[in-house]
């Protein structure tokens, strides 16, 4: 069985690399680069088109990933969507964030600026072990800044309010980034941190092994 990845906000596939996937055949999803203001919605299914995923297809979604998938969802009924340390509608994402766009900071700060406070800030994203540690730092490093300004613009401009049905979402407790307390969840996992698809890869290969294999 074939399950398409899309990773989160200046990561790839590496962000998966700890899950025990041996069950299926991993497909994992490389950005394609936006044109000017295009909108979340538009470039989820362009994405989707461009790299083929099937409109069936089982499809799970980290953080940023997760929102594009939730616009496949809606768009393809018949796709198994699962959102890891998501926002399924606008009103899951914080209000501090969208203040950004009034004070759109992100878009003067210099690329070498956004990789140090991104690489010293790993404690926000629940990464505490070495082994996650090592990873972070990688992603970061590989990371597309433009691509990133723009992510950053499409998920401020991001009005969806609608939830699909075909949507399971996992959330954890200590998730700095997208918080527990905004997000209406399908599965708690407790002292989860953003980076929980990391951290805790054992629990989430379980959890997402019988999610993915259920009829």
């Amino acid at each position: 069985m074939r399950v398409y990845f899309i990773s989160g906000l200046g990561a790839d596939k590496t962000v998966f690399q700890l899950l025990d996937l041996s069950y299926c055949e991993p497909i994992f999803i490389d950005w394609i680069t936006p044109t000017k203001n295009e909108p979340l919605a538009q470039y989820a299914l362009r994405l989707k088109k461009e790299k083929g995923i099937p409109d069936n297809a089982v499809v799970i979604g980290l953080s940023f990933g997760g929102m594009l998938a939730t616009e496949i969802a809606k768009a393809f009924p018949e796709a198994k969507v699962i959102l890891l340390s998501s926002s399924k509608t606008k009103n899951e994402i914080p209000v501090l964030y969208r203040t950004g766009n009034y004070l759109p900071l992100y878009k003067w700060t210099p690329d070498k600026l956004q990789k140090f406070f991104m690489r010293n800030y790993e404690g926000m994203f629940g990464i505490t072990s070495k082994k996650g540690k090592e990873i972070y730092q990688k992603l970061i490093a590989n990371s597309d800044i433009g691509f990133n300004k723009w992510a950053v613009w499409a998920l401020l401009h991001w009005d969806n309010l609608d939830v699909p049905t075909n949507v399971v979402h996992l959330h954890g407790t200590n998730d700095k980034i997208l918080h527990y307390k905004n997000v209406s969840c399908d599965i708690t996992i407790h002292n989860g941190g953003h980076l929980m698809v990391m951290e805790q890869a054992a629990e989430m290969s379980t959890i997402l092994k019988k999610l993915i294999l259920k009829d």
